[in-house]
């Protein structure tokens, strides 16, 4: 089960494994077995994507078994997410597809569906007793050099894959943002059902006019 600590309050009843998905700076070293790593790389591919193209790739970084890619994909992190990202038994590269594979046409939707499957990845993660922190703080080109990536996939995030560790362990700054309260905007800031916030107002001042 996972770590049902820090839940998330929402307006509306959801699944429970949502409001447990959180994004820790804090890891213990245990390792992740190949077989639970197996099972959230699964969870990605069953994510929706556009055509059915499934335009995302991983690059795993595993600290017990490919030290060297582990080590590629932590120097490619700025300073900040490097101290305590090395902590963490796992690290990941998601990278898009860029083009479709039936015609080659360029796929506008590809970062999209990178983002779906990781998130998809997510909440399997969670289930399973891990967690994932994703993170936009590295450097493209330092992952495009290191892994030899080709020309139509380009690298879109980072994220790190382990079990959740104790949170006092972390400097005083990470500390406060690991054990401060989680909340969400409410659903009246996001969704707009039958046009866009002011739009109809908008509208008869121009008729105005």
């Amino acid at each position: 089960m996972a770590d049902t600590t820090n839940i998330l309050a929402l307006e509306h009843p959801v699944l429970p494994v949502l409001t447990q998905r959180r994004s820790p700076r804090a890891y213990t070293n245990q390792p992740v077995p190949a077989d639970a790593l197996k099972q959230v790389f699964a969870a990605a591919s069953s994510a929706a994507s556009c055509f059915g193209e499934q335009p995302w790739r991983y690059l795993v970084g595993n600290r017990e078994t490919s030290s060297e890619a582990y080590d590629k994909i932590l120097t490619s992190m700025g300073e900040f997410n490097q101290v305590w990202a090395k902590n963490a038994p796992v690290l990941v590269v998601s990278i898009a597809k860029l083009h479709f594979s039936h015609d080659e046409n360029p796929n506008a939707w590809a970062r999209h569906d990178v983002g779906q499957a990781t998130a998809t990845l997510a909440i399997q993660a969670t289930e399973l007793g891990l967690q994932i922190h994703q993170m936009a703080g590295f450097s493209a080109d330092k992952i495009r050099e290191a892994f030899t990536i080709p020309a139509g996939y380009e690298p879109v995030a980072l994220f790190t894959i382990g079990y959740p560790g104790d949170a006092s362990l972390l400097s005083e700054g990470l500390r406060d943002k690991e054990l401060a309260s989680r909340t969400r905007k409410p659903l009246a800031e996001f969704v707009f059902e039958g046009g866009w916030p002011g739009l109809q107002d908008e509208r008869y001042d121009q008729a105005d006019v």
